[in-house]
This record gives structure tokens, C-alpha cells and sequence, in this order.
């Protein structure tokens, strides 16, 4: 893929390839600074370039996003689902951004003004910020903003679930008002990448205690959220829509030509599909595979099916207070693997998925450069593998067919979001293949903002089937799976395993990439054995976008970053003659 060129170009690259750091972040996994590629589970279907080098762009018009979910928050302190992060891609700006490379990178329409400066020892880090972007109501960003955000996110009280980010962060230096000198505890290889952030505004809620951040309006009400980024938010029907107007005092260099977003959701992804056959919506970035060549033969529709980085899983939780009489069904490493076993993985990738899938058995994603491979333990399909691990544990059948153990039947629910066709299919399936070997698993679609903050984020469910898009390009994942990750961070389940939690934190700690793969191996290899999820799949989301959408190939959408759909977005323009 081209890089960028002239203003697009960044100001300059940070290559984690280099002494310093070898890769980062908060939540699962990717690869480092220039990391390898995913290995291809499908045939691969670039998206191409939808206009010519003669064609000029054109300013105005209405986008218009679809989605299945609303938004929990666009506050960037909480805002974590996908939802919330969509809107926040045209509204909030990333103090570092990525490029299609996974790099950490400066761009005119970042809020720093160069790549952060690191001291020799690696454990002090000196950010410029630009000293002319503001808030969409007028005041200034500064080193105020940034001290801010970290220091809210870092703090306990506030119940980020980012926390595991900054929780290195000794101490904070305000430099001037665009200077902040940051220093860790420790070499934390991940760091640099954790600067990917988006900011929260500190004129706003630098009074509100840090345990109340959470209920404040700001991130919840357009009219109480200033934006940093090129849009505002300007409205927000529950469950219908958010509008979102090009601000047209944005401070950044390049201005979008678009003028419009509107971010539309839709009850499920059939009907979101229609609205985009229809010339309803320009982009659908979730069609159901039963419904591409469908999409294809409309021929007006742009398709790509490149992979994401993204997987599903089926998380247990170990919170005995979720069950009947405090007795956790999950306690049993045995029991946990017979439900691993019992799942068709790949039937349900031949099946539902088409074949645009890939089996996980870790949470690295494959091919790249953490991946455990062989280390990691593979559960092959086997009904009776799994019934002889439940008998190992104790399990014996009840006269109801249902098994049974110290009086408590092995009955659960299992929790995913409503409007996803592959997860409505998958729980299906998995509800068959837990009862041919005695589990009653009883599967509930609940509204997705809801599922989040209701289920998920207070860790009040039994299991969850969901998916993790991995938003950070490094392999660390103590902030999805460590103890100081419990809810209302991202370990939702509430696992809790020193040994993994040991090596995630040992792994952070040396910046040479190959100690680090060795490390992984032993992740690897711990996490699938003891499991916290039965790891389901890599996945792929066909995309869909209206060819009155126009973009230079250099600023076609990036499928294996995260929100990459919109890569690029400042740059694009509509066609109006092709709609």
C-alpha cells in the first residue's frame, strides 16, 4: 500500500522496529511497528480506488454511516465499543494517530506536532502538542487537556476501562502549554502506543471528581460535549440516529469536503443492508456473507472482504454471585476445556462465516509476529472428548438429561448483541452443541449499548459471546485478561491468573521483539490451557460503500486497523451524480 504523499504524508514515522520499543498497547494483540501481515483465511478482494487522478473533489454532501449499535459515550475516558468509537472517529482527535502500517504516526490533523521524544533509558517521554487546535467551543487544546486525560484514565476511582494504558505513569511535567514530559515507573514497551489516544476536555470536567466522570453528561449530550476533531455532534435520536456538522472552525490544515455525517442505525443487519441497496446509507461495514453476492450483483457497490483484526469469543465468568446458590459452573479448568471441545469452531466458519474465518486458539491474531502457533492448545471438535472432561470433573447427568454437580444443575445463559446475524446463528449452534453433551445453554440477544453497560462493564453476566477488535498494534493483554483489568475494566469476567498475569506483565518489560515472542509462546500456551474464553475465530466484516463515495487510492479504506473503513475520511468527497 502507497503511503501517503505531500500534507498527507506524516510529519514523520515512529518505527518500533528500532531499540526502543518493539510494539504496545492496552488491549489484545496485532504485531509491532511494522508488523507481518494476517495470514489470509479468504480470498482477498482489495478495495479499489473509486475515482480517477482527473476527477477533483467536490465540498459538500451528506455521508451517511450505518450501524446495528447506538453509542455508550463518545467521552474518551469510557468510550470503548465500537459504537462510540465510530463517532468518535469524526469527532474526537487522536493526540498520535496510525498509519496503514500500524505505526505510530503525526498528521496534519493530529493533536501532537511531532513523535514523542524518548530518553535513553526509554522510561521518559517528551510530547509536543500543536498550539493551535481547539475545542469545538472555542478553547484552546493544550498540555492541560493531555496531564488531564491520563490522569483521569490512571486513576482507579474513575473506572476506565483504559487504565492498564497509563498505570506506569510515574509522573507528569507540564514543559508549557503545548509541552508535557511524561515519566514511567518502569521500561513499558507498549507505552508508545498507548498515545494513540483521544483527549478529554479539561475546562469541561476538571472539577468533577474522578468517581463521577463517568455519569457526567460530557459524552452523552451534544450540547455539553465540545469536540476536539472535524465534525461536531450535533444531535443524537436514541436508537435512530446522530448527525454530526463539519466544524467550520476546525483548527486542523486539511478541512473535510464533506459536510454532513450522518451516523444511522438500523434494528439488524438485514436491514441495514437494504438501506444501503436502496442508496439509504454509503457505508455497511458488517454485511452478513449470505447476503454479499446480493450486494455484489446491485453493481453500484463497492465491496471489500478483506480480514480485520478482529476475533469472537465465548467468555466465562468466574464471579460466583452470577449464579444460582454462588456456585460457579467454571470453576473447572476440566470444564472449561470440555466446552471448548464441544463447539464445531470450524463448522460454524464453513457454515455461517462461508469460510471467512480462521480458528484462534490464543488471542493473538495469526501469522503475526506474537502468535504462539503450535504453543497454543488446539481443541478439535469432539462431543466425546468433552464428555469425558465433564466426568473427569465430576459432572454426572441428572434425570432430566442435564448434568449435575453438588446439586446445581450445569444451566447457564449466554448473553450477545441483537442485530449481529452471525452471532444470532452462532448462538444457535452452540446451544445444540453444549446440549448433545448435557449443558443447558440458554441464548439472550440484548441491545448492544446495553449488553455493554449494563452486562458487560459491571462483569454481571454469566457468559458472553462478543468479539474484540484489537485497537492497539501490540500484543499485550493484561488490560483484557489481567486481575487489574476486573470490571469495570475489560477483564469482565473477572479471571484472575498471577501466572498469566506474571508473564503479560514480563513480556512489557524487555523491548527486543524476539524475547518478547518467546514470552508470548508461554502465553500462549498458559491462556489456552486454562482459558478464560473458548477462543472462536478470527473474522472478517465485508464492507460495503456506494460508488458516489469518491477517494484517491491513497486514501482508500485500511481493513486491518482499527476504524479503518474510514481512513483517510478528510480526503473523500460525493459524487452526487451517482447516487
Amino acid at each position: 500500500m502507497k503511503k501517503g504523499k505531500g500534507w498527507l504524508k506524516p510529519l514523520a514515522l515512529l518505527s518500533l522496529t528500532g531499540a526502543l520499543l518493539v510494539g504496545c498497547s492496552s488491549g489484545n494483540n496485532a504485531s509491532s511497528g511494522t508488523p507481518a501481515p494476517t495470514q489470509k483465511p479468504v480470498e482477498q478482494v482489495a478495495p479499489q480506488a473509486t475515482s480517477t487522478d482527473d476527477e477533483k473533489p467536490v465540498d459538500g454532501g451528506t455521508f451517511t454511516h450505518s450501524t446495528t449499535s447506538d453509542i455508550v459515550t463518545i467521552n474518551p475516558i469510557f468510550g470503548n465499543d465500537t459504537a462510540s468509537g465510530d463517532v468518535m472517529e469524526y469527532t474526537q482527535a487522536y493526540l498520535y494517530n496510525r498509519n496503514p502500517s500500524f505505526d505510530l504516526a503525526v498528521y496534519p490533523w493530529s493533536l501532537a506536532a511531532e513523535l514523542p521524544k524518548v530518553s535513553e533509558d526509554g522510561l521518559t517521554y517528551t510530547i509536543k502538542m500543536k498550539n493551535n487546535a481547539k475545542w469545538s467551543d472555542g478553547t484552546p487544546i493544550t498540555a492541560d487537556d493531555l496531564i488531564f486525560t491520563i490522569n483521569a484514565i490512571k486513576t482507579p476511582e474513575t473506572g476506565s476501562p483504559e487504565i492498564t494504558k497509563y498505570d506506569k505513569v510515574k509522573e507528569m511535567k507540564k514543559l508549557d502549554d503545548y509541552t508535557v514530559e511524561i515519566k514511567l515507573t518502569q521500561l513499558y514497551a507498549p507505552f508508545a502506543f498507548g498515545l494513540m489516544q483521544k483527549l478529554a476536555p479539561a475546562h469541561v470536567l476538571k472539577d468533577v471528581p474522578f468517581k463521577e466522570l463517568q455519569a457526567h453528561s460530557y459524552g452523552k449530550d451534544p450540547a455539553k460535549t465540545p469536540t476536539s476533531g472535524p465534525f461536531k455532534w450535533s444531535e443524537w435520536k436514541q436508537k435512530e440516529f446522530h448527525v454530526l456538522d463539519a466544524n467550520p472552525d476546525y483548527w486542523g490544515e486539511k478541512k473535510p469536503h464533506i459536510q454532513k455525517v450522518v451516523y444511522k442505525i438500523y434494528a439488524d443487519q438485514n436491514t441495514q443492508v437494504q438501506a444501503l441497496m436502496k442508496g439509504d446509507v454509503d457505508l455497511v461495514d458488517s454485511i452478513p456473507v449470505t447476503q454479499l453476492e446480493a450486494v455484489k450483483a446491485k453493481g453500484t457497490i463497492n465491496i471489500s472482504t478483506e480480514p480485520g483484526p478482529s476475533y469472537e469469543y465465548f467468555a466465562f465468568n468466574f464471579d460466583k454471585k452470577n449464579f444460582p446458590n454462588n456456585y460457579g459452573l467454571f470453576e473447572g479448568q476440566k470444564t472449561r476445556q470440555a466446552i471448548a471441545h464441544a463447539i464445531n469452531r470450524q463448522g460454524i466458519i464453513d457454515n455461517i462465516l462461508k469460510g471467512t474465518g480462521k480458528i484462534m486458539d490464543a488471542p493473538f491474531l495469526p501469522g503475526t509476529w506474537a502468535d504462539p502457533g503450535d504453543a497454543a492448545v488446539h481443541y478439535e471438535y469432539s462431543a466425546e472428548k468433552a464428555k469425558q472432561l465433564l466426568k473427569e470433573d465430576g459432572w454426572v447427568a441428572g434425570s432430566d438429561g442435564i448434568l449435575a454437580k453438588d446439586g446445581n444443575r450445569f444451566s447457564f445463559e449466554f448473553i450477545f448483541n441483537s442485530g449481529n446475524s452471525r452471532r444470532e446463528q452462532a448462538a444457535v449452534v452452540i446451544q445444540q452443541n453444549l446440549k448433545e453433551i448435557g449443558i443447558e445453554a440458554k441464548p439472550k440477544a440484548l441491545d448492544f449499548s446495553a449488553l455493554v453497560d449494563q452486562y458487560a462493564n459491571p462483569g454481571k453476566f454469566q457468559v458472553l459471546l462478543l468479539g474484540w477488535q484489537l485497537s492497539d498494534p501490540d500484543p499485550d493483554g493484561i488490560s483484557t485478561f489481567g486481575k487489574k483489568a476486573f470490571p469495570p475494566g475489560n477483564n469482565a469476567g473477572w479471571y484472575d491468573n498471577p501466572k498469566l498475569d506474571a508473564l503479560w506483565e514480563k513480556a512489557v518489560s524487555t523491548v527486543k521483539q524476539e524475547e518478547r515472542a518467546a514470552i508470548y509462546k508461554e502465553v500462549g500456551k498458559e491462556i489456552s490451557t486454562n482459558l478464560p474464553y473458548v477462543f472462536m475465530y478470527q473474522y472478517g466484516t465485508p464492507r460495503g460503500m456506494t460508488s458516489r463515495v469518491k477517494y484517491k487510492d491513497e486514501f482508500k479504506p485500511v481493513s486491518m486497523i482499527p476504524y479503518g473503513e474510514t481512513f483517510g475520511f478528510l480526503n473523500w468527497w460525493i459524487d452526487d451524480t451517482k447516487k
